[in-house]
């Protein structure tokens, strides 16, 4: 999918209207098949993505009063700078971005060594995306459908820290409000549903008619409260439902993150915004769990989770919660092959672990969450989680993401740590 952009051109004062044209004009269509629009410096208040192109040098502080009055309109914005070889390009975005980031600013230069430059140009496109990304984080509302769960005591961080450190709203939703919304489901509303979920499943163990319909009723519920309130994203206190009412919101999180609604267990905001990042920089689904057992030796570890999206599985039964033996929880079989695992940490949610390496097979062990998966790192250790957690949810998701992340990671936020 290609991201729209704006780029806008920065030159010297000795330069008149001929010679700007003349020199930017053979860099203009190759940014225009990526989606860019040559913007003049009044649309700097536009919010979609832009890029400054310092075309020479003597621009420093002109870019730097145009990056000023961008920050009025969007901010929290990284500055991206595009340079090419001549004209002191590069030298003037050198000592730029030098100042920006004294002040703060993060982001990065993209250096395009001529018109043809491919792979300049494809780090122009992926720097694109990242921006895209970090606007949507900006734009999410996240709903915490009841306080995080009491033992996550490394993962609450409170609603300013999630938004000033990664843009998300949280959106308090009391579980009173769920209640009430599960009162008021219409009976018509579960059976196609519950026919998509038990024809689905190859197996249905432990769950009774009464509590699949009851896990159904769950999600149609909390989706009511996803329109009432226009989340992106939410993290629900499920282990009350478990504790109230005997049902389990296993079925309704994964769900919601088959449909693109980013839904996280236990309350867990950290975790939540790991997955809605991802989600909003990969497009990709995750799947959020415990890590269970390890092997230093092996470099391997165990993950677990009574939830699991459909859509990253091949197959999955219906059973029973693991812990509580009532409501339903998704046994699904994730397929082998590569992985990443993150984890996202600190009190101002600015470290992050990150991992790579192959899901060698699925598990059936009673003792441990329904579904479950092997995955051997070939880079990263899990020595790490033993040594330097960050607390306890991983997120999971498919394919060799590593250095994407990182990428991103340390242009949207400069001095952050990372380990992995």
């Amino acid at each position: 999918m290609t991201t729209r952009f704006g780029f806008i051109p920065v030159f010297a004062v000795l330069h008149d209207e001929d010679s700007r044209s003349g020199l930017i004009a053979k860099y203009v269509p190759a940014l225009q098949r990526l989606g860019g629009e040559q913007w003049s410096p009044k649309d700097a208040g536009n919010p979609a993505p832009l890029a400054l192109f310092i075309v020479t040098g003597g621009t420093e502080q002109k870019t730097l009063d145009l990056w000023a009055e961008r920050s009025k309109t969007v901010p929290n914005e990284p500055v991206l700078l595009l340079t090419h070889p001549g004209q002191n390009s590069l030298p003037a975005a050198l000592e730029t971005l030098g100042r920006l980031r004294q002040d703060g600013v993060p982001g990065r230069i993209l250096y395009l060594d001529g018109p043809e430059d491919k792979e300049g140009f494809g780090q122009v496109e992926t720097a694109m995306r990242d921006l895209e990304a970090c606007r949507s984080l900006h734009q999410a509302r996240i709903g915490l459908v009841g306080a995080p769960s009491d033992w996550l005591v490394a993962s609450s961080p409170d609603p300013a820290t999630v938004q000033k450190a990664w843009g998300p709203e949280v959106v308090p939703v009391s579980l009173e409000e769920l209640y009430q919304a599960l009162r008021a489901v219409p009976e018509g509303a579960i059976a196609p549903l519950l026919t998509s979920l038990v024809s689905g499943a190859t197996e249905t163990r432990e769950p009774s008619p009464t509590e699949l319909g009851d896990v159904v009723r769950v999600y149609v519920a909390l989706k009511q409260l996803v329109d009432q309130y226009a989340l992106n994203a939410l993290t629900l206190r499920c282990f009350d439902l478990v504790i109230e009412l005997g049902t389990t919101g296993c079925f309704a999180l994964a769900q919601l993150n088959d449909q693109g609604i980013i839904a996280g267990c236990e309350g867990d905001l950290v975790s939540t915004v790991g997955m809605l990042w991802v989600y909003s920089l990969l497009g990709q689904l995750t799947w959020m769990a415990n890590p269970s057992r390890l092997d230093e030796a092996r470099n391997t570890l165990w993950l677990g989770h009574c939830t699991v999206p459909r859509g990253l599985v091949s197959d999955y039964r219906l059973r029973s919660h693991m812990e509580s033996g009532l409501g339903v929880g998704l046994q699904g079989t994730l397929p082998t092959g590569p992985v990443t695992l993150l984890r996202i940490g600190g009190k101002a949610m600015n470290q992050l672990w990150l991992a790579e390496g192959e899901i060698l097979r699925a598990g059936d062990a009673e003792d441990l969450c329904r579904t479950q998966a092997e995955v051997q790192l070939t880079r990263g250790t899990v020595g790490d989680l033993l040594h330097a957690p960050l607390g306890n949810h991983l997120v999971s998701v498919p394919g060799h993401h590593m250095d994407r992340l990182q990428m991103w990671w340390e242009t949207m936020a400069p001095g952050w740590s990372v380990h992995g």
